[in-house]
């Protein structure tokens, strides 16, 4: 449940209502808003509305959480949640760019990579240094190597890093570099990499699942916010339909439904949500303009010649053009690509290096 302390409320009156709580066992959550405290209660809700809360001096009104999710839910925390790293907020009006290849091949292919997705207005870096694949003989990337040239690369041209963790027992190794962790589709319910990871203190960017409910996807984050980890940001990287002419069906539905659900900030990944690279670009700008906080996409030098997902990505000067096409419309609807500001300049509507 939330309580709603009046508007008048006092500090002692605040701290009494956090203290009773405590003391009964359950845990307790302050948000402090322009007009009002709220304080959300994590436990057993019957026992909570016995100990009679709403009648303690300086409390409103006393709301039951009726969503399964209530640390992720809007009723717990009505103002969205921008999560703040290495200088960047996502969640805001920014759009974030997170972009590179799907897997770290090389030192020469990623530094190309970075260096390209950069200069065309990418925030953060993605590759995956371990790669889950469908199949035991597909490259499965080049683990601590595939880290260390990553690293080089956020020295090199400022880029944040986005790299997947799949075990636990790397989440230590993996957070010493990565400035988000990324849990992939496969992992969403991986329940103890989600605590693990979570413990790291590190902003953690989770994939749906493929067969995922919102509702399955929005617990997923409840899980590592029970933890202490409120660093969530969602990504929407398309569902298993009946459809077979793309990879996946790209929910984007998902996205003003979890916008009103919950607080959290939400991405989309159009790579794998299409399986196609030239169906990135359009489905880029239609994200954008449901609300997505940012994209997730995947960039290589030479598509022909990837060891993973080359179908899918899309060459620097494909990205490039993708870049000021989302721009376009992210201004439409008020809002700004975050690199884009550094690199171009907006000139009545278009856009000119």
């Amino acid at each position: 449940m939330i309580i709603i302390m009046d508007g008048q409320a006092r500090i002692k009156e605040i701290k009494a209502v956090q203290s009773k709580l405590i003391k009964e066992g359950f845990t307790v959550h302050i948000s402090k808003g322009v007009a009002r405290t709220i304080i959300g209660v994590i436990g057993d809700r019957t026992r909570a509305f016995r100990l009679s809360i709403d009648v303690m001096p300086g409390v409103e009104k006393v709301i039951p959480i009726l969503n399964p999710f209530k640390l992720a839910s809007r009723e717990f925390k009505q103002d969205s949640t921008i999560i703040k790293v290495g200088g960047q907020a996502i969640g805001g009006k920014d759009v974030h760019l997170m972009a590179g290849p799907c897997a770290v091949e090389s030192r020469t292919q990623l530094l190309e990579c970075a260096f390209a997705v950069k200069e065309a207005g990418a925030t953060f870096l993605r590759g995956g240094a371990f790669k889950p694949r469908t199949s035991p003989y597909s490259f499965q990337g080049l683990a601590e190597k595939g880290l260390e040239y990553m690293v080089e690369a956020r020295s090199e041209t400022g880029l944040l890093i986005v790299t997947e963790v799949m075990d636990p027992r790397l989440v230590p190794l993996v957070a010493g570099c990565a400035d988000i962790l990324q849990i992939g589709a496969r992992n969403m319910q991986n329940f103890p990499l989600l605590k693990e990871a979570a413990a790291a203190g590190k902003p953690v960017l989770l994939k749906r699942g493929a067969a995922a409910t919102i509702e399955e996807w929005l617990m997923a984050a409840e899980y590592m916010m029970l933890e202490g980890n409120h660093q969530v940001i969602l990504c929407e990287r398309g569902i298993k339909t009946f459809e077979t002419y793309t990879r996946n069906t790209l929910d984007l539905n998902a996205v003003p439904v979890v916008k009103r659900l919950s607080h959290l900030p939400v991405m989309v990944d159009p790579s794998h949500g299409t399986g196609n690279w030239w169906m990135v670009s359009p489905m880029s700008r239609a994200a954008v303009a449901v609300g997505a906080d940012g994209l997730l996409i995947e960039v290589h030098p030479s598509p022909g010649d990837a060891l993973s997902d080359g179908q899918q990505s899309l060459t620097p000067e494909n990205f490039q053009g993708l870049v000021q096409e989302v721009h376009q419309v992210a201004h439409a609807i008020g809002r700004a690509v975050n690199g884009v500001r550094q690199n171009w300049i907006s000139d009545a509507g278009g856009l000119r290096p």
